[in-house]
């Protein structure tokens, strides 16, 4: 009998004369017999990109030391020599990741990222109530040299840093916020940093207050949207991963 694959982690391009989506791929994050060309955590392949699933706990890239060498990057790489990194998530940090496929790729995203063209949007669930349903954090953040790798917010010296929020689910009993995080710009930890500013950290965010999940001892923050246009055919595409959490 086939499997049906399922809907958690798919790429979409939206059809402009229908409110509904044509898949472009799909990717089960609980069953990796479903991977694309037998890789798992892959989730979109084509001659100029690659998009993958990021599972929390492993590096992005390589870091300084032999036990910091395994990271996604590495992973891909070694089936797609090509692949070269665009961006990247906190090692704690789950979900999509975009690769380039050469190095006129990889200045194209890298230009996209830059200049804004790319949407992002996480997941996150953060401690207490918010006090309204949508909002934004506006708050400069800078390195916080002494206490590497963390960062602060430092209104006079801090880099000006946006990030958008939205309440998708308040838990009374938990007395947790499932939310969507856009991060306008793109400094290091700052869903983090903005969230635990205004009071509400990251549930696992042993660097930032956040308290530990009951049921999970992770960073519950996702990367669970990423949309562009792509840079050969011009069409619009849009990947969706939903987290375990």
């Amino acid at each position: 009998m086939a499997m049906k694959p399922s809907r958690r982690n798919q790429a979409t391009k939206p059809n402009h004369n229908s409110c509904k989506a044509a898949v472009l791929g799909l990717f089960n994050t609980l069953n990796l017999r479903l991977p694309v060309n037998n890789f798992p955590g892959l989730i979109y392949q084509d001659d100029a990109m690659l998009v993958a699933i990021k599972p929390a706990g492993l590096l992005s890239v390589t870091g300084r030391g032999a036990d910091k060498q395994d990271c996604l990057a590495t992973r891909i790489q070694q089936k797609f020599p090509d692949a070269l990194v665009v961006h990247r998530l906190d090692m704690a940090t789950s979900g999509l990741m975009l690769f380039a496929r050469g190095a006129n790729m990889q200045r194209h995203f890298s230009r996209i990222f830059r200049e804004r063209e790319v949407q992002k949007r996480y997941i996150a669930v953060v401690a207490g109530a918010l006090d309204s349903a949508a909002g934004e954090v506006d708050l400069p953040i800078v390195a916080d040299w002494p206490n590497r790798p963390l960062r602060k917010i430092d209104i006079k010296s801090g880099k000006p840093s946006l990030t958008r929020y939205r309440l998708l689910e308040y838990d009374d009993v938990a007395h947790t916020s499932r939310v969507e995080l856009e991060p306008v710009t793109g400094r290091t930890h700052q869903l983090r940093v903005h969230m635990s500013g205004i009071g509400h950290p990251v549930l696992g965010d042993t660097l930032y207050g956040g308290m530990t999940d009951a049921n999970s001892s992770r960073l519950l923050l996702h990367s669970s949207m990423l949309a562009f246009v792509h840079p050969v055919s011009r069409e619009p595409l849009k990947f969706v991963s939903v987290p375990l959490f």
